[in-house]
């Protein structure tokens, strides 16, 4: 198997609408392995968005790959990337979306329960896990009873509730203010050590990349800077 839990190679996307063509991406190429963090950068309209879909299996590239733990996960089954997705990856977006008529605890157990895991065990996972981002006080409170900072921890709890080999972040801290988005950001690179999980963030906060530390700017759909 790849050292890397993902790569894109050579990967690009392009959209025809009747003769016309338009090119969003072009001949990308970045990998990550176990503990490694990534940030991804550039303004609206460079195809930050349109690269987290193909890194995350929602849509096919047009040339080039994405390989996922070893696998070509962009030329597989919608069904068998479906399984590989939810096996390998996790994922964070600026908007929480939590499902509002459960609990913070049932939130966090719901991928468990979906993949049809025991219940006594996902329940114990997911306590743990919500202790383990500040969140014990608050398992049984609803999204609505939560700050935006703490639904973002049981965001990201969920997210790795099924121990994924990668994170990927789409403006995980954008919603926030200013001090939540400071410890939810802390948290997120704390937990991306401890879990050895590998971390992806798109963002438009030069800040934000800055601490992540290895940095791909996209500039019309193309990588301007290599990973530092």
């Amino acid at each position: 198997m790849s050292e890397f839990i993902l790569q894109a190679n050579h990967l690009g996307k392009t959209y025809k609408d009747g003769e016309l063509v338009t090119e969003v991406l072009a001949d990308i190429n970045l990998s990550l392995s176990a503990c490694e963090r990534m940030a991804i950068v550039g303004a609206s309209g460079s195809g930050k968005s349109t690269l987290l879909h193909l890194l995350a299996g929602l849509d096919k590239p047009t040339t080039g790959e994405v390989r996922l733990a070893g696998k070509d996960f962009s030329n597989l089954s919608e069904t068998k990337r479906g399984l590989l997705r939810n096996q390998h990856l996790g994922f964070v977006y600026q908007f929480h979306y939590l499902l509002a008529e459960l609990t913070a605890l049932e939130n966090v157990m719901l991928p468990l329960r979906v993949a049809r895991k025991d219940a006594f065990e996902s329940e114990r996972q997911a306590t743990d896990l919500l202790k383990q981002v500040g969140l014990g006080h608050r398992l049984h409170h609803k999204p609505s009873e939560l700050s935006g900072g703490e639904r973002q921890r049981v965001a990201i709890a969920r997210a790795l509730i099924t121990r994924p080999g990668c994170i990927l972040a789409d403006e995980p801290t954008g919603n926030l203010d200013s001090k939540s988005a400071d410890q939810v950001f802390e948290l997120m690179l704390s937990l991306n050590e401890q879990f050895d999980t590998a971390l992806l963030v798109v963002t438009h906060d030069l800040t934000l990349a800055a601490q992540i530390g290895q940095t791909i700017t996209l500039v019309d759909g193309r990588i301007q800077s290599e990973p530092s």
